[in-house]
């Protein structure tokens, strides 16, 4: 979430989801139009709302990443190594699964009777 102020209550801090909003424009003043088609007006510049939507994409992001690696950034590896190494497991994986699965019968064949084994 970020922080924006109402026009006219600057002391009042309100929190907005950066992902609901669709458009600022400075119609003299700031507006911010949300998905939900509503519009707020904020005392901020549309340069200023669009440099706190950033940073918390930011933000957002590098914890991610942070909490994708398990800290391993600590141990002095480099990243794209370890992206590299995780990739070539995942392939090893798909390949080994697809390669196990050729070997199984497809669909449901052999699994009815024939007409001589029912009887009939």
């Amino acid at each position: 979430m970020i922080t924006l102020h109402r026009l006219g209550h600057t002391d009042e801090p309100f929190q907005i989801n950066p992902d609901l909003i669709v458009t600022i424009e400075s119609t003299p003043d700031t507006v911010v139009t949300l998905a939900t088609t509503a519009k707020v007006v904020v005392a901020e510049s549309p340069d200023e709302v669009a440099d706190a939507v950033r940073a918390w994409r930011v933000d957002v992001l590098s914890e991610a990443m942070r909490n994708r690696r398990g800290g391993r950034e600590q141990d002095g590896r480099d990243a794209s190594v370890d992206a590299e190494q995780g990739a070539r497991a995942w392939r090893a994986e798909r390949v080994g699964t697809v390669e196990r699965l050729a070997g199984r019968p497809r669909g449901v064949e052999g699994s009815r009777r024939s007409a001589d084994e029912r009887g009939q």
